[in-house]
């Protein structure tokens, strides 16, 4: 999910819980991944000491929030025993005393946290605690529905080649190699073709099956479904020298078709 999104259900959260529990000052932040929490988003607030306050677990009233992942409050935050006090400066810079933190808690995570705060030492009732705590689950309905939209749209791995896309281009380099004058070149195609069926795992050849550079180059056209006229063409053969070949692999092969040859072909090893 994009920053910007969060951001704008953030501050949807924040405001919703200004009004349903008319706390004036609400502020929060959300975490993705590694990332630590930050006040991102800020509402009555008259200075920018909370503005990017990076939040620790453990440390604070969010702290101590995000560690127990429940909601926490103090009545006078500057003197309250059950928190540490990292954050005393800022939040005495705002001017806060009592201050509640919500967690936002999306599949047994927590990803942000919610506050809300009065500049008066003065109990929080229910009703404030029921609309921290309501604003906090609407994000967390919010950013589950995004995760999942964003996990269903999210473009997929494009698909590898199939093995009749390797078995076809081994046929072409196979073509295209016997034509390449530089011995160098020729040689760097050839092992090219050797990783090719390595790839493709083929087994180690049979013994008795050896067939010539020539009668495995037709029996690769053969296979990519050349007939013997493309195969002549694309091997800068005659039509009767392809055929003189494919029968003479078909004999070493014991095969009678070419299918069955490049079948036998390949389970002995000398195709990929």
């Amino acid at each position: 999910m994009s920053e910007r999104i969060e951001a704008v259900e953030l501050r949807a959260a924040l405001l919703r819980l200004r009004r349903g529990s008319g706390l004036p000052v609400v502020f929060g932040g959300l975490r993705d991944g590694g990332r630590p929490l930050r006040i991102a988003e800020l509402h009555g607030a008259v200075t920018p000491a909370l503005q990017g306050l990076a939040i620790s677990p453990g440390n604070g009233l969010g702290g101590k929030c995000l560690a127990l992942a429940r909601p926490c409050a103090v009545t006078d935050y500057p003197v309250a025993r059950h928190i540490t006090h990292e954050y005393d400066l800022p939040v005495s810079a705002e001017g806060l005393r009592s201050v509640i933190a919500v967690p936002v808690v999306v599949r047994r995570q927590v990803r942000g946290v919610l506050y809300g705060a009065l500049r008066d030492a003065l109990p929080l009732g229910e009703r404030v605690f029921d609309a921290a705590v309501a604003a906090a689950r609407d994000l967390e309905q919010a950013l589950a529905v995004r995760d999942e939209v964003s996990r269903l749209v999210e473009p997929a791995e494009p698909p590898g080649p199939s093995w009749e896309e390797v078995r076809h281009a081994y046929g072409e380099l196979r073509a295209l190699a016997p034509q390449v004058v530089d011995e160098e070149l020729r040689a760097r195609l050839l092992a090219v073709c050797g990783r090719l069926e390595s790839a493709a795992g083929r087994p180690a050849p049979l013994p008795g099956v050896v067939l010539t550079p020539r009668e495995t180059d037709v029996l690769a056209a053969v296979a990519s479904g050349a007939t013997n006229a493309a195969a002549a063409k694309r091997l800068g053969l005659r039509p009767e020298t392809v055929k003189g070949y494919l029968r003479s692999a078909m004999r070493k092969l014991g095969a009678h078709t070419r299918l069955e040859a490049v079948v036998a072909a390949r389970r002995a090893g000398v195709l990929p």
